[in-house]
Order: C-alpha cells, then sequence, then structure tokens
C-alpha cells in the first residue's frame, strides 16, 4: 500500500473492531463499539491539523501555546452507517460543522446512487473528513468524493473501519490524492460485494435492520 494509507494499530481499535465482528454481538453493543472506534481513527486523521501559537494566561503566568487554526473542519458521514461511526468525532473537535451525504448502491451494478446532500455554507474553506464504516467496492467512496471536490475543499480525507483490498486500489486510482485512515484491511471481497471476513452490513448491525 502507498504512503496515502494508513492502517491504525491502536490496541483499543482493534478489540472493538473484534468484538463487533462477532455475529452476537447486538445493536446496542455494536453502536457502543463503532461509536469509540470512529473517535480512534479520527484522532489519528487529525494529526496533521495545523495549529498556530496563541498568548494565553495560566493562573500561574502568561505564556505560548499551540491552538488549532481557525480554519474549519467539517465531517461528512456517508448515511447510513456513517453516522454511527461519527457519533464520538465531535467529542475530538467540538467546533467540526457535519454534512450528510446519502448514497447507496445498486444492487444490479453496484455503482453509488445519491438521495441526500447538506452541507454547511463554509464548506469550500473546511478540513473535510468522510465517513463511511466499509471500504468495500469502493464505489461510493469515490463517488462521494468526486462530488465533494467540485466543491473545492481546503483538504480531504476518507476514513473508514474496515477495507477491502479491491476498494483501497479504486479509490486509490480515482482519488490518489486523498488519504485513507482505516481500522484493518480484510482479504477481499465475496460475490455479494462484501468484506471478508467482515462485520457484515455495518447499517444493519447499527440499527438492527437486518
Amino acid at each position: 500500500m502507498s504512503g496515502m494509507v494508513h492502517v491504525v494499530a491502536h490496541p483499543v481499535l482493534k478489540h472493538n473492531l473484534t468484538q463487533m465482528r462477532r455475529r452476537e454481538t447486538l445493536p446496542p453493543e455494536f453502536r457502543v463499539l463503532m461509536s469509540g472506534a470512529g473517535a480512534l481513527l479520527l484522532y489519528e486523521a487529525t494529526r496533521e491539523l495545523p495549529t498556530t501559537d496563541v498568548r494565553i494566561e495560566t493562573p500561574v503566568a502568561s505564556t505560548s501555546a499551540p491552538s488549532l487554526e481557525r480554519t474549519p473542519v467539517c465531517l461528512v458521514p456517508i448515511l447510513r452507517a456513517g453516522l454511527g461511526l461519527a457519533a464520538q468525532m465531535l467529542d475530538i473537535v467540538p467546533r467540526a460543522t457535519v454534512a450528510h451525504l446519502g448514497l447507496y448502491r445498486d444492487p444490479k451494478t453496484l455503482e453509488a446512487v445519491e438521495y441526500f446532500f447538506k452541507a454547511p455554507a463554509n464548506f469550500g474553506e473546511s478540513h473535510v473528513f468522510v465517513i463511511d464504516p466499509m471500504l468495500a467496492t469502493g464505489h461510493s467512496a469515490a463517488a462521494a468524493l468526486k462530488k465533494l471536490k467540485r466543491l473545492s475543499p481546503r483538504t480531504l480525507t476518507f476514513i473508514c473501519l474496515l477495507a477491502a483490498p479491491e476498494g483501497v486500489a479504486l479509490l486509490q486510482a480515482q482519488h490518489p490524492d486523498v488519504p485513507i485512515y482505516t481500522g484493518a484491511i480484510d482479504d477481499r471481497l465475496n460475490d455479494h460485494a462484501y468484506i471478508v471476513p467482515g462485520l457484515g452490513d455495518a447499517g444493519d448491525r447499527l440499527y438492527g435492520t437486518l
């Protein structure tokens, strides 16, 4: 994999992912595990956010200390499963705004179909983090990035819980400038375009719609 693909090797993230993979894990626990995983992934993905030194007064003295620049940050969960991964991300960057992008995969063509989009007015000035639990075929992620690039955000980063080699390859081919942060890269896709070993349908497992 290229230097644009980052597999986050945090032990808590690995543990959460293992518990999520278990067939017997029910939606309430699955939601908590995914939310925690999202916070850890964003923690790593925001390492390059720019800071600037500001003068502050502590209870003891005046000092210069780093603070995030005022450049906006925007999270873009891909509906619906992206909401579960994004749940705790606002705890990491509380001032971030949230855009919503609705895509579904056509069951015959496997291509992404858009059905909803709403973004803040300052989207074009923002560091944007696109969030989807599963990078399977890569079609939805590629379509999302293509759409968002038309709005000319300052930077784009893609975050997923799990990826298949096929999805990573497609995303790198179509958007080689976009870094990918993931919890694991699994073996392959099966005949139904599910990640193997994977964890099943993330949206269904989040919301109990199996």
